[in-house]
Parts: C-alpha cells; structure tokens; sequence
C-alpha cells in the first residue's frame, strides 16, 4: 500500500517539474496567435522591464504610420545613443525599411530613435504613439518611455501576456513584419556606406519551426525573448522576461506544446447548416474557426446556435451568433448572416 501511495505522488508532481526545468524565466508566456489562448504561463501578468523588446512596439508603429521607401535622416538624437547600434552618421539618410531590418535584426537603438524622431514631431510624440497603440490592443499593464528600451534613464514596463499580445498582433497584421523578423541576413546601402547585417535572434538558425522574433538585454532587465513558431499551422508566439537561457526555455516550451496541442477546426464556413427549414441554405458564415485542443479537450467542445425573431430580414444582415463554448467557457462568438434570394 506505501508503495502504491508514493507511486501516485510521484505522477502528481511530475508535470510541474518537467515544465520547472524546461522553464528558468522570471515571467514567461506561451500564446496561440490566432486564437489567443495562452496554451502555458508563468507569471505571466508581473510587471517587468522589457529591454529591446520594446523594438517590437517601435517597428509596428513604423510599419502603420510610415512609408516604407521613404528616406529618414539621422540627426542630433543619434550622438546620445549607446549600447547596440548599426551605426549610422550624422545626417546620414536610410530608408525607413533599411532602417526596420537594422531595428530588428541588429537592435539599433539610433535606428530606433530616427525613426521615432521622423515618423513623430520628437521621441515624446512617438511614444504617446506607442502608448495609445498598446491600450488599443489591450496592453492593459504597459507603460513606454521610449522608443529602444535602454533603461537608465527612462524606463519601459511590460508584462509577458502583453508583449505576446503585441507579438501576435503585429505578426498577424503585417506581412513585412514577418518578412523582417524572418531574415537571418540582410544587406543596405546609403550614400555613406553598406552595411551587413545578421540576425541576432539565435533561435532563428536554431530551431527549425522558429519564424522570427526580437531578443534584448539589459543588466536590470536581464535577457528578454520574444519569439514566433509555426508547426502543423498552429503558429504561437513565447515571451521570456529575464532569463538567462532563453534560447533554450523557448525551444522546450515549444516542444512540449506543439507535442500537446494541435488546432482544430470547429465552424467550416462553407458547410454551415441549421435544421430550421427557413433557414435552409439562407444562412452562412464569413469565417471559419479553428482552435488549438488538446485530444482530451476535443470532446469538451459545444457550439450554441442563436438566431434573433424576425421576419423582415435584410440581405446580408446578421441574424445571430455561434457561439463555442470549452466546458462552461465561451472562446468565441462567430456571427451568423443571412441571404435573402429574391
């Protein structure tokens, strides 16, 4: 009987200490992109310095409001930075997208203050920027105070739920984006010199599933990893805050999650029916759904049609919702439109 007890004891911790070793962050998160479910956490909402993370913030700005083939001059902001740079003159031109790859790849905090200082009036006026850009996609615990993420003298806070929102966000909307932080070298020419740059995300040549991402450092924040993987079309995206083996925390987190989940889908668009005989064949769906499950969670799945009494319907007018629900909880809301055949 002794025997039988220590055997369940040891199944019973045995999962939190293989993800104890596969984890040595002070914060970390594992996000599905497109759904947003955080497949793994780890103090996940703890309010930390992010280093050139914030780079990430800095480019997604870059890539909304700016032109791409447009020239930037580098002016005075460029002699107070220090620490990673790709070293550009003063009153040397580059392109905003030269500048972007410099961003990302090399982290050049004076390609990050050209190009806050040429998108906005000043760096004050981008980083409001960059402020209003967080609280819109839901970086509830963020605050910048600059464009780069050096930290002796203004400081930037994040949490790892909100720079893998911010990951998944700009990663899902911009298609140069992940062209970027996919390019593991990179070649740019001015008027002053070329430039030759290779990619310092190491997980990139590393591990085989990685699409991009954006390392950083500083002594008080530590090392800082934002990271995207794409395996079976389940794309995720891992944020590391302060850990000194990230390369290696992000590539066993996902290993062990691509091994655990795998996206499913839930609504087909195009073979969307109800029983109503009304409603046979008038009613369809813009989107499809797909979620990330694991095999004990497939069953765990049910969907609840609502459809709103009326009978003057317009032509392509929403008439309700699908709504899916994991166990008691709803994931997602999918609305439901009519055609009217005249």
């Amino acid at each position: 009987m002794k025997k039988y007890i220590i055997f369940l004891l040891l199944i019973l911790f045995l999962p939190i200490n293989v993800l104890a070793k596969m984890d040595t962050s002070k914060s970390s998160i594992v996000m599905d992109m497109d759904s947003g479910r955080v497949l793994y956490s780890n103090n996940k909402d703890e309010k930390r310095l992010i280093a050139s993370i914030t780079k990430i913030m800095t480019a997604t700005i870059a890539l909304e409001k700016g032109n791409l083939k447009d020239k930037y001059t580098a002016k005075e902001e460029i002699l107070e930075m220090y620490g990673t740079s790709i070293y550009l003159e003063y009153k040397e031109k580059m392109s905003l997208e030269d500048l972007l790859y410099g961003l990302i790849l090399r982290s050049g905090n004076d390609a990050a203050v050209v190009i806050a200082n040429n998108i906005s009036k000043n760096e004050e006026a981008f980083v409001k920027l960059m402020n209003q850009k967080a609280k819109k996609i839901g970086m509830n615990n963020t605050i910048f105070e600059n464009s780069h993420g050096l930290d002796e003298v203004t400081k930037n806070y994040s949490t790892a739920y909100d720079m893998a929102k911010l990951s998944s966000y700009v990663y899902t909307n911009f298609k140069q984006y992940r062209k970027i932080t996919s390019t593991k070298k990179y070649v740019a020419q001015t008027k002053n010199k070329s430039y030759l740059w290779y990619n310092r995300n190491k997980l990139l040549s590393n591990y085989e599933y990685c699409t991009g991402g954006k390392n950083g450092y500083t002594p008080s924040a530590g090392r800082t990893l934002v990271t995207t993987a794409t395996k079976d079309n389940l794309n995720l995206t891992a944020v590391t805050l302060d850990d000194d083996l990230e390369y290696q925390t992000h590539k066993n987190l996902y290993e062990y999650l691509f091994n655990k989940y795998k996206k499913y889908k839930i609504l087909d668009k195009d073979n969307f029916r109800i029983g109503k005989s009304f409603f046979k064949d008038n009613l369809y769906l813009k989107e499809s759904f797909y979620y990330p499950l694991t095999e004990e969670e497939i069953d765990k799945i049910k969907t609840i049609v609502k459809i709103t009494k009326n009978k003057n319907y317009k032509n392509k007018e929403q008439v309700g919702t699908v709504d899916i629900y994991l166990d008691n909880d709803k994931i997602k809301s999918i609305p439901i439109y009519v055609k009217i055949k005249k």
